[in-house]
């Protein structure tokens, strides 16, 4: 073993989204490094549709692994805590979480109704608020716990027919920013990770000559490590794939004075460059504060 590899033995992980795509490559990972995993998946078409989290569950433990299947869709108001019930019932324990599930519905802020709109934030925010505050309690009390959110680049920056997708993901950033501090005293670490890879929703996005480079199973080193003990980051976003990764950091310049003429100081503003990253919302308005 060289001093680059680790475990995740005795641990145990919830996967949300998990039956295909990422969410699958990644369970499938945790799995191969030792991690009991609790495969979350809704059912679609029907009762007799085939379940995707069972045939995950299948090859993790045809590899010799264990994980136990749940079908719920994480909007459910009750899925994240039932979750964490599943994961203590089945594994005594809970120590990372990986909120992948997500959806999307492309379309222009100006033709899509606000129904839609709810439904978005319902599964890509809400519920893995609701899936974080059920498993908070628990990370705490035993001082231990990782957790990574699935986050999007049209969240740090935006994307044209995606206000509703990037409005949920930008949620999460604040989200995953403030427990970052809260739970940092409690060994409970919080991170992001906007996976660029080739699934049922992004295939079109790719040329065929990097449809293999960019599947899903290239990001999922990165994902094993920041949800091991081995990570001692939190807060952090990153952007991943094909084996490639980029932090994504918050900057602010300089302060200047608005003075009298607003406009040229506006200006001034817009072409400085920006080098402060602030550690919170208080450590930036004591900057603030200080630097005049």
């Amino acid at each position: 073993m060289s001093a680059q590899d680790f475990s995740l033995d005795d641990r145990v992980a919830v996967v949300t989204g998990a039956g295909k795509g990422l969410g699958r490559a990644w369970a499938l990972h945790l799995a191969s490094l030792g991690a009991r995993v609790v495969v979350n998946n809704r059912i679609s078409g029907g009762r007799q549709a085939t379940r995707s989290a069972d045939a995950v569950v299948a090859a993790i433990r045809l590899a010799g692994g264990e994980a136990v299947a749940n079908y719920d869709s994480v909007e459910e108001s009750d899925a994240g805590a039932g979750l964490v019930e599943l994961a203590l019932q089945h594994y005594g324990q809970l120590d990372i979480i990986v909120a992948n599930a997500g959806i999307d519905r492309a379309c222009s802020f100006h033709n899509q109704g606000m129904a839609e709109f709810d439904e978005i934030m319902q599964v890509n925010f809400f519920a893995v608020a609701r899936l974080l505050h059920a498993a908070w309690p628990l990370m705490r009390e035993q001082q231990y716990g990782r957790i990574l959110v699935s986050g999007s680049s049209a969240g740090c920056y935006g994307n044209h027919g995606q206000a509703a997708y990037s409005s949920s993901k930008a949620a999460l950033q604040g989200l995953v920013k403030t427990l970052s501090i809260e739970g940092a005293s409690r060994n409970v670490l919080v991170n992001a990770l906007a996976p660029y890879a080739v699934t049922q929703l992004t295939d079109s996005a790719f040329p065929a000559e990097q449809v293999a480079q960019f599947a899903p199973e290239a990001v999922s080193r990165l994902v094993g490590w920041l949800v091991s003990e081995k990570c001692r980051l939190t807060g952090k976003t990153f952007i991943a794939g094909a084996e490639h990764a980029r932090l994504v950091a918050t900057l602010e310049s300089d302060t200047l004075s608005l003075g009298g003429d607003i406009s040229t100081a506006v200006s001034q503003l817009v072409d400085a460059p920006c080098r402060f990253s602030p550690a919170s919302a208080i450590a930036e308005f004591e900057d603030f504060r200080a630097s005049f």
